[in-house]
């Protein structure tokens, strides 16, 4: 499979919406906090179902430019013959997570579609992230995510990440999740 990652303008955020970001949740992360050190376990749930946070009212990428600086950020695809099967945006804007330091960087989305996850298209994707951020000389890349999206947390945690903070009231409307705040150190020069 020969994945090709492209940059990408503004101007595609309607095709970058092409690419789901619904998720089946037949399981979530418990969350314990011990002074900072946390320790997450899975627990199965009773009734899975479908997340799919494009579909919240103002959420998905076409209305990103109606809150955002986006012609700042690096846009990604990743496309197979042509077509795209993965996407990722990242922020030079350290305000968009809470308590970051001002020369880092966030990866505001990264999105794999459903056929091709765990073949390599999101970690392809990560790494021009990273590249994009170390050109940028930020020293430290940031991403979210929920303890719903247990693929998520572990891919983070296989690039690299640390847990850095949660937040269990970052989402009032959405009762049970907990926001995941990850962070990588990036090296510059590599």
């Amino acid at each position: 499979m020969a994945i090709e990652i492209r940059r990408e303008d503004p101007g595609a955020l309607a095709t970058y919406a092409s690419v789901s970001v619904a998720f089946r949740v037949d399981s979530v992360l418990d969350v314990a906090d011990s002074g900072g050190h946390f320790t997450l376990r899975e627990r199965r749930i009773h009734q899975p179902f479908v997340k799919d946070y494009d579909a919240i009212p103002g959420n998905g990428p076409p209305t990103w430019s109606d809150r955002f600086p986006i012609n700042k950020w690096g846009l990604f695809s990743a496309r197979l013959n042509g077509s795209w099967v993965g996407a990722a945006a990242i922020a030079p804007d350290p305000t968009l997570v809470p308590g970051a330091s001002p020369s880092s960087a966030v990866l505001w989305d990264l999105r794999v579609s459903p056929h091709h996850r765990g073949s390599g298209v999101g970690r392809r994707l990560f790494a021009a992230a990273e590249e994009w951020a170390r050109r940028r000389s930020c020293v430290m890349l940031f991403a979210e995510t929920q303890n719903i999206n247990v693929a998520a947390c572990r891919f983070y945690e296989h690039q690299g990440c640390v847990l850095d903070r949660i937040d269990r009231a970052a989402y009032p409307a959405f009762v049970g999740e907990v926001q995941l705040i990850w962070r990588k150190e990036l090296i510059l020069g590599q």
